[in-house]
């Protein structure tokens, strides 16, 4: 019988471990207060984005913790905590997080790993209000494109005085 508990265990810190390797980012957050309806609609909100969130013992997450070196991160594992992983958290599913923790203070988020970097609940919230990759991708355009459009239009003014 012990065996069984210990491989139930086991599979459950290797299935943290492969979320980790499969995200760029993961959120530790405290849901505590939450009504099983707002967590509902941020998972499936989140599913939509291709982001995972998940609740799990806090000392099997410790164990993933520990295999992947990023033992600071440690210090967010107390309370009820829910476990967010962000496939791609550039395309938004991260100010989404930060979006509904805003709205919904009871979700705190505690701090995480972003691009192999633990970071604590500031940055975290810093990097979530960066703009999605599509809004750099536009904002650089519109950098790129101003010499020229301002050339053309003080072309066309000096030919209207001609």
């Amino acid at each position: 019988m012990n065996q069984d508990i210990l491989k139930q265990k086991q599979a459950v810190v290797d299935e943290v471990s492969d979320l980790m390797d499969k995200s760029n980012a993961f959120v530790v957050a405290e849901y505590r207060g939450l009504t099983v309806k707002e967590v509902s609609a941020l998972r499936k909100d989140l599913r939509a984005k291709g982001a995972h969130a998940v609740v799990y013992k806090n000392s099997l997450v410790e164990r993933a913790v520990e295999t992947k070196n990023y033992k600071e991160v440690e210090t967010y594992l107390e309370g009820p905590n829910m476990y967010i992983f962000l496939e791609d958290y550039s395309n938004g599913s991260l100010g989404y997080v930060a979006k509904f923790a805003r709205k919904n203070e009871n979700l705190v988020i505690k701090g995480g790993v972003i691009e192999g970097k633990v970071a604590d609940a500031d940055y975290v919230k810093k990097v979530a209000a960066l703009p999605n990759k599509e809004g750099l991708v536009s904002m650089l355009l519109s950098v790129l494109q101003a010499p020229m459009r301002n050339l053309a239009y003080s072309l066309s003014q000096v030919a209207e005085k001609k």
